[in-house]
């Protein structure tokens, strides 16, 4: 069992555990994820390991409620606990040892390119972090990303930093230059609109897959993704791959295979789900 030692609400959906995982803390890189699975028959979840503390023991996990499984782990509590946390799984992220570089996260996936952030900055590498959500209330990570190199926020309602899209603030950023590689991180239509823009101004471009995910060691093939023309398996060659080789569409389709069903387990829990949104909201400044 692993138990939960540390809970906190980000946003009106997203909570940070940090729970107890001794020997994947002593050994994670970036870029790396676990599956946890709650309980006995419950669903295993992919989950990127946001951050580590090796001395502690500890691992931190950011959920994003938005199904049955991923509402259950918001919900946990200090004290409680979950079965089984598999890993550190996947490739770690490639970075860069020198230069400029630009992590961008969309949502909750400003989690996950917090700790490339933290491994560039360990290599000396410059850190630049855009970050955007749909509102202020909605922008997690930014004090975290602060202790590694500047950050700029983007909301879609101007409500907080600069008003528009992360890949506004990036080209701005390209077009300025300077900028030697792209890490970013976030829904699939925001990652391809990245890539798109860092094609334009031909500087190299890391981005990491949600693809689906069952087992975490490619025996299932839930994860398949075509990179370059060729079908690759994220739990194990990735997730991180070339933006510019990634087919998006194609990724956004499997996606939605199963969007029917989340949205069924949505429903089922919106009262689950609207508690957490209450909860951020009281604990908001």
């Amino acid at each position: 069992m692993h138990p939960v030692v540390k809970r906190e609400v980000l946003s009106p959906n997203v909570t940070r555990l940090q729970i107890e995982a001794s020997r994947i803390a002593q050994v994670r890189q970036p870029g790396q994820f676990v599956i946890v699975r709650i309980g006995d028959g419950a669903e295993r979840v992919p989950l990127t390991i946001a951050d580590a503390d090796a001395e502690t023991g500890t691992i931190t996990l950011t959920i994003q409620a938005v199904g049955k499984t991923s509402c259950d782990l918001c919900m946990l509590q200090v004290g409680d606990s979950i079965k089984d946390v598999a890993g550190p799984l996947g490739e770690a992220t490639e970075l860069v040892d020198s230069g400029h570089a630009v992590c961008v996260g969309g949502g909750v996936g400003t989690a996950v390119v917090h700790p490339m952030a933290q491994g560039l900055a360990a290599k000396g590498v410059q850190v630049t972090s855009i970050i955007g959500g749909r509102a202020r209330e909605w922008i997690i990570f930014e004090d975290e990303l602060r202790r590694y190199g500047d950050v700029r926020v983007c909301t879609d309602d101007g409500s907080y930093g600069r008003h528009g899209f992360v890949t506004d603030e990036l080209r701005d950023m390209l077009e300025a230059g300077g900028v030697d590689h792209v890490y970013a991180v976030g829904p699939v239509p925001m990652m391809g609109a990245v890539a798109k823009v860092t094609q334009e101004f031909d500087v190299p471009t890391t981005v990491s897959l949600n693809a689906i995910m069952v087992d975490g060691t490619g025996m299932c093939g839930g994860c398949r993704v075509n990179v370059g023309g060729k079908t690759v398996y994220a739990c194990v060659e990735g997730p991180e791959f070339d933006a510019q080789q990634v087919d998006f569409k194609q990724l956004a389709d499997r996606l939605a295979m199963y969007r029917d069903v989340e949205k069924d387990a949505y429903e089922g829990n919106r009262c689950m789900i609207e508690g957490l949104a209450a909860a951020a909201g009281d604990s908001s400044p």
